[in-house]
């Protein structure tokens, strides 16, 4: 067993690992983050998506022991208590998802795009989701719910 320190969504956590433990498991079993979903475990369809140091990686494609000393933020770490995060307020507006499955990877993936790019073409957008899957909603209205959550950073001052 390994000792690991991170700190997830805010809250410093300190647990045992098995040095083979994957972060998405560490996240959902250990820190009780469950909002971060297993989709595939081989990191093909990015519904485990996270924020690791504020960039986005596949937690199934990352070991715990490799987040020991830093930070990561779940689907659950988006929102600011009762206020969504705008990516995640123009995901339900926009009826960007069907089942839900991989909604927190995209959410998680868009918030990374938009941090680089905050006025994505639609072209930059599909691009920027292509390592995240969705089997339901053919991708029309998560592009839609991205480009409304950049016009709305475009209306926020400075």
């Amino acid at each position: 067993m390994t000792r690991i320190t991170v700190t997830v969504d805010g809250q410093r956590y300190s647990d045992e690992v098995e040095p083979r433990t994957l972060l998405v498991h560490y996240l959902r079993e250990q820190a009780g983050k469950t909002g971060t979903v297993v989709g595939c475990d081989t990191s093909n369809c990015g519904a485990c998506t996270v924020h690791l140091d504020g960039r986005s990686v596949k937690s199934c494609n990352v070991l715990a022991v490799q987040a020991d000393g830093h930070e990561v933020t779940t689907i659950e770490g988006l929102a600011d208590g009762e206020q969504l995060h705008p990516v995640q307020q123009a995901f339900h507006e926009c009826h960007a998802l069907q089942c839900g499955y991989c909604t927190p990877g995209m959410i998680m993936q868009s918030v990374d795009l938009l941090n680089d790019n905050p006025d994505p073409s639609e072209e930059e957008i599909r691009a920027g989701l292509e390592g995240n899957l969705c089997r339901c909603t053919g991708y029309h209205n998560i592009v839609k719910a991205v480009q409304q959550a950049a016009k709305a950073g475009k209306e926020v001052p400075a």
